[in-house]
């Protein structure tokens, strides 16, 4: 399933950097995120609560930011699993400033299967959207 969004931030892209790639950031937007410990070399292991239609379910999680290019771009890769199915995403995120303000732009795509999938594969794509546009307002208003 492809996710593509554009959110325009009220800070330099330093700023904006510093918030994309900050543990507690992270932690405090990441939409159901429970806690997330760094392993070294940018990869974090997360526990997250994530529910689509009637299920929900625990996940633990692999989150790895590869080829970072300070304040610009990186690769962001989530492989996560649980009783309820499996969710893995891969999303480029890229900062271009203009003015002192910051345009983030996603072009992500994820896969899930097991449960969730069976019951909830209608909505899969407005609940991707949705945790995706809760992540980024969550970190506009951390760098404001």
């Amino acid at each position: 399933m492809k996710f593509t969004g554009s959110y325009l931030f009220n800070a330099d892209a330093p700023k904006v950097w510093a918030a994309l790639t900050d543990p507690k950031s992270l932690q405090q937007c990441i939409p159901g995120c429970e806690g997330l410990k760094h392993q070294g070399n940018n990869v974090y292991e997360a526990e997250l609560t994530v529910g689509v239609g009637p299920i929900r379910g625990k996940y633990r999680a692999k989150i790895s930011m590869q080829d970072q290019v300070q304040n610009l771009s990186y690769r962001l890769i989530i492989q996560g699993s649980g009783a309820t199915g499996f969710m893995n995403g891969d999303a480029v995120i890229t900062l271009q400033e203009s003015n002192g303000k910051t345009t983030v732009t996603v072009d992500a795509d994820s896969q899930a299967g097991g449960p969730i999938m069976r019951v909830g594969q209608r909505l899969m794509g407005s609940v991707g959207k949705t945790m995706m546009d809760r992540f980024f307002n969550c970190m506009q208003k951390s760098t404001d």
